[in-house]
């Protein structure tokens, strides 16, 4: 489908970007290549994404006045994370576009909500039970011959907000308490044998465009390795691309998605969560792609054509967690090797510093 010339940010257009991480940081960064300014909301002053924008707003994300000068000094707006609070979305898009539509951006908040949308979708999942207490856990529990993975509806990111009931009769005394006392949910314990993301964009023309699923491995509830091509059945993937498509369309989606999957035994799948932004597990397409997830993400949300995602070298990522990053002086010896670090000088345990791209 043609796009018409009227529907393209033009270039020296801005950019808004919600958001100040690495994330926004890439996206920046990608907006630039194409001829875009950017400006980006965040509350943190120097944060990663302002050495490389245009411009920021040092503010909270909900911050009338902040918000109001978003508005007015962005041409379209678009976000990094998906807690972002959702009225603040929402009022935004009354003056300038916003994508992916606050409607993803609430949906993704709570994981119940977010279940529950995907099987409408028709997308599979493990089984859930909502808690609201002590009492509903137990009971969840016994359903679930006392196996699952209890996690906070809400607010939880790399293993966070997450108790683990891998074997019958553990105890659960405090465990709603220790998790804040908030709504959860209890989601059932699946024999995955490889867990999948697949990364895809939806053009504001409605043109769908997906990359190669990536085999993903985790440490301590974070993303450590990301591998492609994944070693899943041609199948999978066009079992998984089917997902994706199906998540976009019924969002009326705009920008880049990321959706999260369990491979079955059989080759089947079950979806984990989706993510209304640019992904950790895609990474890679930033050295094996000509175009990466970030540029098709500001393709996106900017009228432009989307790249057909052509994948040229099978690759490995892997994020460079806390003092990995002082492995960089050898890191840069690698061949075939891209580094990426993130502009963060605070070295803490568990914190995303950069990744690295292996070629192969």
């Amino acid at each position: 489908m043609a796009i018409a010339q009227s529907s393209i940010l033009q270039q020296g257009s801005t950019i808004g970007i919600i958001g100040g991480g690495q994330l926004g940081r890439m996206l920046a960064m990608a907006a630039a290549r194409l001829g875009y300014q950017t400006i980006v909301l965040e509350p943190q002053d120097k944060c990663p994404a302002a050495q490389v924008a245009t411009s920021q707003i040092a503010a909270k994300y909900d911050d009338p006045d902040a918000l109001e000068t978003l508005a007015v000094l962005s041409d379209v707006i678009t976000y990094e994370f998906e807690n972002v609070p959702v009225e603040a979305a929402r009022s935004l898009a009354q003056k300038k576009p916003v994508y992916p539509p606050p409607a993803a951006l609430e949906i993704s908040q709570d994981r119940l909500g977010e279940k529950q949308f995907l099987r409408e979708c028709g997308i599979a999942t493990a089984d859930f039970i909502a808690i609201d207490g002590q009492k509903e856990l137990d009971d969840a529990l016994a359903q679930m011959s006392g196996r699952g993975v209890l996690k906070t509806r809400r607010l939880g990111y790399d293993g966070k907000g997450q108790h683990l009931f891998n074997r019958p009769g553990q105890a659960t005394r405090h465990v709603f308490s220790d998790l804040g006392g908030v709504p959860l949910i209890l989601e059932a314990l699946v024999p995955f044998v490889a867990e999948i993301s697949v990364i895809a964009a939806r053009g504001t023309d409605g043109t769908i465009t997906s990359y190669e699923p990536a085999r993903n491995e985790h440490i301590n509830g974070i993303l450590h390795r990301s591998t492609v091509p994944a070693n899943v059945s041609p199948q999978t993937v066009e079992a998984a691309v089917a997902a994706v498509q199906s998540l976009l369309t019924k969002l009326d989606y705009v920008g880049v998605i990321g959706l999260e999957l369990f491979v079955m035994e059989d080759g089947s799948l079950l979806a984990n969560e989706f993510a209304p932004r640019v992904h950790n597990s895609g990474h890679w397409t930033e050295a094996a792609c000509v175009v990466s997830q970030f540029e098709q993400h500001i393709r996106a949300i900017c009228g432009l054509p989307l790249s057909d995602c052509h994948r040229h070298s099978d690759c490995e990522m892997e994020n460079l967690i806390g003092e990995d990053v002082m492995q960089l002086p050898a890191l840069l010896q690698q061949k075939n090797t891209m580094v990426h670090l993130y502009g963060k000088n605070d070295v803490r345990p568990g914190r995303k510093m950069g990744h690295i791209t292996r070629l192969k």
